[in-house]
């Protein structure tokens, strides 16, 4: 393995700000750590390099154990948030920091070879003698990412390295990191908050909250398959109904609940369903289905959002194509009729999902 964690803790105070966390990122994957603010991401990170003291659990780099090694023994490249440039240096001079205090110093000429190549990797070998306030902030968190490569580290960590860019920027980056692990193969390990950064760069997501693990697994494999209601609400939009509304479905029947054996109204548990797993007719087609009226639209470029109202007061998000909805013709205050295509429910007494497709 390229990183192992078992049973980190860290409390600050009162605070337990790392609660028994275990996790494994596989040679050469990049993995993401997943979750809001105070769930613990960055403290994990730094106490992998060494730069915080964990208050109990191991931790292993590339088959090492390197939960009493001192920083510059861990061989750890770090990526923080604000770049941490230096000033005064031109852009060789800071990718070279990190091999110049090396003992022994390499040779020169190997120091030389080393930052063209890195600078060639991350496309700023013409900006080699510019300073970092000549550069954009995108351009400096390519220098900061070629500094901590420089040394040839065993893994990389990167604490929100995009957050202080904008969108745009960081949209691009997040392609470019990703090209950029595909070529080099190092064992990353990213924070973010970003559902979708994540997502897009990592092979695997370590979801957190409060400290502890909720879940990890391919990106894909969360979004389709979250363990908990905290993943499910935590990785993209979902309406939370009461098993009441569910069960009280009707169609075009007097009564034709949902085909799945959800507990009564007296059960404990909640359901969950996606805006894009509900589908609208205008119409009763036969399935069973809620009468809702429309209360407002929202183009939102390819896609239209729809906020519906049900007859017993539950509100309801809908996410149709652009061209699904023109060929609707919506328009606000209509009645229309929903559908689930696919239901997940929580119970709160069990310590499983129950996935239901329609």
């Amino acid at each position: 393995m390229g990183i192992v964690v078992k049973n980190l803790s860290k409390r600050f105070g009162e605070f337990q700000v790392v609660d028994g966390v275990s996790f494994e990122v596989p040679a050469g994957e990049l993995v993401a750590l997943l979750g809001p603010t105070g769930s613990g991401k960055s403290t994990i990170l730094r106490i992998i390099a060494g730069l915080e003291q964990a208050d109990s659990g191991d931790v292993e780099l590339t088959g090492e154990d390197a939960t009493n090694l001192p920083v510059q023994r861990r061989g750890v490249g770090f990526v923080f948030q604000h770049y941490a440039l230096f000033r005064h240096m031109t852009i060789r001079q800071n990718v070279a920091f990190g091999l110049e205090v090396q003992k022994p110093r390499p040779p020169r000429r190997e120091v030389r070879e080393r930052v063209d190549e890195l600078l060639g990797l991350v496309q700023l070998l013409s900006h080699a003698e510019r300073y970092p306030s000549q550069l954009s902030g995108g351009q400096r968190q390519r220098v900061a990412l070629a500094r901590a490569l420089a040394p040839r580290p065993k893994v990389l960590l990167l604490d929100e390295p995009f957050g202080a860019l904008d969108s745009t920027i960081r949209d691009e980056l997040r392609t470019w990191l990703r090209r950029l692990h595909d070529e080099v193969h190092l064992t990353s390990l990213l924070v973010t908050h970003d559902q979708q950064e994540a997502f897009e760069v990592s092979d695997q997501v370590v979801v957190l909250n409060h400290g502890k693990v909720e879940q990890m697994g391919p990106p894909q494999q969360l979004y389709e398959r979250p363990a908990t209601p905290f993943v499910t609400k935590f990785l993209g939009s979902v309406n939370v109904l009461r098993v009441e509304t569910v069960l009280g479905m009707d169609s075009a029947e007097e009564e034709a609940p949902l085909p799945v054996d959800l507990p009564g109204p007296d059960g404990k548990g909640k359901v969950y369903v996606r805006p894009h797993d509900l589908d609208v007719t205008r119409q009763r087609n036969g399935r069973p289905a809620w009468a809702a009226r429309i209360r407002r639209l929202i183009p939102l470029g390819g896609l239209v959002r729809l906020d519906l109202t049900l007859l017993d007061g539950t509100v309801l998000n809908v996410q149709l194509t652009r061209d699904r909805c023109l060929e609707l013709n919506l328009s606000h205050g209509e009645e229309v009729f929903v559908t689930p295509k696919d239901l997940k429910f929580f119970g709160e007494s069990k310590a499983f999902i129950e996935d239901y497709v329609i």
